[in-house]
């Protein structure tokens, strides 16, 4: 999943897509390198991120989206919010995936907009919101908690007629360093939810921190994060470098023959 952040504050890559040319020629690299999806997002989750309302959200996103799909028809784009109304517009205008940071926490519509249009939906594992989440860092067993949550978050879902769901632990959302290296270490105990597993721990600062580099410099960090990941059941690696995420695939095939 090739990750598209059509905002000017993206911790890695903010601003630095914003033309409609910039974009395009970034959707086409990304699809030429390998990408099964590419999840497009207008408002930064980064910790303390600015609020941004929907009305902007809204500005940033569907004219990009239209754009994509005219230009790329076959993409499977996933679009990354978690406002119901942000949600029901991008898959009116193509997008055939929601990828909500929340898992319908923020919004209470969501899942009923989910699961009015039949569309896969990513439930990513958070507490409070992208400007308090870094404050809600306290655990007594943040694996059970998480399990925990996710079993009423499917439960939800599934009583609401979802059919398709995909689990993302959330690496970096109200978790310390420390601990999302725990939830990496147990990544596997989240398939008995016998689901799809999401790993989303491209260029963040579980990487870029403990090595006191940057998020520029955190690929080879990435690569090696992805590949443990996959060892212990993602199914899909969201990522701003196609290519390596690719080849860390192909070679993890080799593994599974």
């Amino acid at each position: 999943m090739g990750i598209l952040n059509v905002t000017p504050n993206s911790f890695f890559d903010g601003g630095k897509y914003q033309q409609e040319n910039e974009i395009l020629k970034r959707v086409e690299v990304m699809l030429n390198e390998g990408a099964d999806f590419i999840d497009i997002g207008a408002y930064s989750s980064k910790p303390n991120a600015e609020f941004v309302s929907e009305e902007e959200e809204s500005n940033r996103l569907l004219p990009i989206l239209k754009s994509v799909l005219k230009e790329f028809p076959k993409t499977i784009i996933s679009v990354d919010t978690f406002r119901s109304k942000i949600a029901r517009a991008s898959i009116e205008n193509g997008a055939a995936m929601i990828n909500d940071i929340s898992a319908g926490s923020l919004d209470e519509n969501m899942m009923k907009t989910v699961a009015k249009f039949q569309v896969p939906y990513i439930m990513m594992h958070m507490k409070g919101t992208p400007q308090t989440m870094m404050n809600l860092t306290k655990y007594d067993d943040i694996v059970k908690e998480m399990l925990f949550y996710f079993s009423e978050k499917i439960a939800q879902a599934r009583s609401l007629g979802i059919n398709d769901l995909i689990i993302d632990p959330g690496f970096g959302f109200a978790k310390t360093i420390e601990q999302n290296y725990e939830v990496m270490q147990k990544l596997q105990l989240f398939q008995m939810t016998e689901l799809p597993i999401l790993a989303g721990v491209s260029r963040k600062s579980m990487i870029y921190k403990p090595l006191e580099s940057s998020p520029e410099d955190a690929l080879n960090g990435t690569t090696a994060l992805n590949m443990i990941a996959l060892t212990k059941g993602a199914s899909i690696l969201r990522v701003h470098d196609v290519k390596e995420a690719v080849e860390c695939v192909k070679l993890f095939s080799l593994m599974s023959l």
